[in-house]
């Protein structure tokens, strides 16, 4: 199973490239953030037809999560628990086979002491009880998205320029600490250690081209799914589309056991 996540930022203005995406690459799941359409806007017959079912949890203009996949979703939750109605859709999930997929869009917080960031906090904290309470990292779980957070040295381009600002402080490195060490495994660093990979690069300053670039971008996944993965990549290729989302999608392959298909 290839599972990939991208953050389309907007998948009204995105979808001739993601259908042209998905053709190419042909990924048998597919989780999309910063969706940016209303549920009942959403292209679920464009995508019917590309061959994938979805399930999504938008709104109009911000925010929006969804799921594609060749095989049958099942047992849809959207949110965190405790979200009503006006929650910002920022999170679902999905069974897929023995799978459970968790998609999230993580805020982006700002600033550092702003009102969104300490939002953004708030957030990850219910994430982690959600997991805490109503997960085993026993169970093949994958949880993929944009964290808005890059982990490590590594995944910044320059990380002592970019030190305690947004995305790259330490609580925010604690609180994705927390997450990790309930027990998931970043797929990426089980094939690719070095620096200079990145998922997103800001549309100004020539950043795509200087590959001055972030690693915010993640699919994680708990032991079962871990030991399963034979690869992990970057795509750029649609980073250098034309109109282009200021994201890449990212990628695992997993090889599935019998037991958890």
């Amino acid at each position: 199973m290839d599972l990939a996540s991208w953050n389309v930022n907007s998948l009204r203005t995105r979808l001739p490239s993601a259908l042209q995406w998905l053709r190419s690459a042909g990924p048998d799941v597919v989780c999309l953030q910063e969706t940016k359409v209303e549920d009942e806007e959403f292209p679920s017959f464009e995508l019917m037809v590309a061959g994938y079912e979805t399930a999504f949890a938008g709104e109009p203009n911000y925010n929006g999560v969804a799921i594609l996949s060749r095989a049958p979703i099942g047992e849809v939750t959207r949110g965190l628990p405790g979200d009503d109605a006006s929650a910002q859709k920022r999170l679902i999930t999905a069974k897929i086979g023995g799978i459970t997929v968790m998609n999230a869009y993580v805020p982006n917080g700002q600033a550092i002491g702003s009102d969104k960031h300490a939002y953004k906090m708030d957030w990850m904290d219910r994430l982690a009880r959600h997991l805490e309470a109503n997960h085993d990292p026993a169970e093949p779980l994958v949880l993929c998205g944009d964290f808005n957070i890059a982990p490590e040295d590594r995944d910044v381009h320059a990380p002592d320029e970019m030190r305690g600002s947004i995305m790259f402080s330490d609580g925010e490195h604690a609180a994705l600490r927390r997450i990790l060490d309930w027990g998931f495994t970043d797929t990426l660093r089980l094939h690719a250690p070095e620096s200079g990979l990145y998922s997103w690069w800001d549309y100004r300053m020539a950043a795509l081209r200087r590959n001055e670039g972030w690693r915010i971008d993640l699919i994680l996944a708990t032991r079962p799914l871990a030991a399963a993965c034979s690869r992990a990549w970057i795509d750029g290729e649609p980073r250098r589309a034309e109109h282009p989302s200021d994201h890449t999608p990212v990628l695992a392959r997993f090889d599935l056991p019998a037991g958890i298909r």
